[in-house]
C-alpha cells in the first residue's frame, strides 16, 4: 500500500546518553514554529540516577519512573509510572491549529509499555505534520518497528555529530522532505 509523501519523520537514535535529548530540546529552542510533544529527562540524586521525568513542552511534568517505584510495570530496576504518562505525554500528543512539530523524546521500553501511546504515535505518524522523535538504538518490539515505518529517516547520535545536528535538522525542517 502507498501512501502519499509524508513530511518529515526524523528518528534520533543512539546509545543511552549519547546525546538525543540535548538535541531535541535545542531544535525546540531554536524552532520557530509550534511545537507540541515531550522529552524525559533522567534524574539524579548523589551521582545516582533514581529515574526519569517526563516534561512536556508546555512545561508540564512528573515522573515516568523511578527506582522506588513498586511496579508492575517495571524496566530494569524502575517502576514505570503509566498513570503520569497517560496523564502528560498523551494530552502533550494532541495537535491543534498552528502546530507544525511533534516532538516525541522517546520511542522507548518504558513507553512503549502503554497501548494508548502506541495508539498515538501510530495516529500522529500519518498526520499531515512533521515529527521528531527518539528512538533506543538496540531493543525490539515496537521502538525498532517504527524505523521501518514509510518516510522513517533514522539519524544517529554520536559525540562527533550531536553539537551540528540541530542546524541540520531545522534546515529540514523548513523544506518538504523529497520522495525516495
Amino acid at each position: 500500500m502507498s501512501h502519499p509523501q509524508l513530511p518529515w519523520r526524523i528518528l534520533l537514535t543512539g546509545p543511552p546518553q549519547c546525546g538525543k535529548t540535548t538535541v531535541i530540546k535545542k531544535v525546540v529552542m531554536s524552532y520557530s514554529g509550534q511545537c507540541v510533544g515531550f522529552y524525559t529527562e533522567e534524574v539524579r540524586r548523589h551521582g545516582r540516577r533514581l529515574g526519569f521525568e517526563i516534561i512536556t513542552l508546555n512545561g508540564r511534568r512528573g515522573w515516568l519512573s523511578h527506582v522506588d517505584f513498586p511496579g508492575p510495570p517495571r524496566v530494569g530496576k524502575y517502576g514505570v509510572d503509566l498513570k503520569s504518562l497517560h496523564r502528560l505525554a498523551l494530552p502533550a500528543l494532541t495537535l491543534s491549529a498552528g502546530v507544525d512539530l511533534v516532538i516525541i523524546d522517546e520511542i522507548g521500553k518504558m513507553e512503549c509499555l502503554s497501548p494508548q501511546f502506541i495508539a498515538a504515535v501510530e495516529r500522529l505518524w500519518f498526520a499531515p505534520v512533521p515529527m521528531l522523535m527518539t528512538v533506543a538504538d538496540r531493543g525490539g518490539g515496537f521502538s525498532q518497528q517504527v524505523k521501518t515505518w514509510p518516510g522513517a529517516l533514522l539519524i544517529p547520535v554520536t559525540p562527533s555529530n550531536r553539537n551540528e545536528l540541530p542546524t541540520e535538522i531545522l534546515r529540514r525542517l523548513a523544506s518538504p522532505p523529497r520522495l525516495p
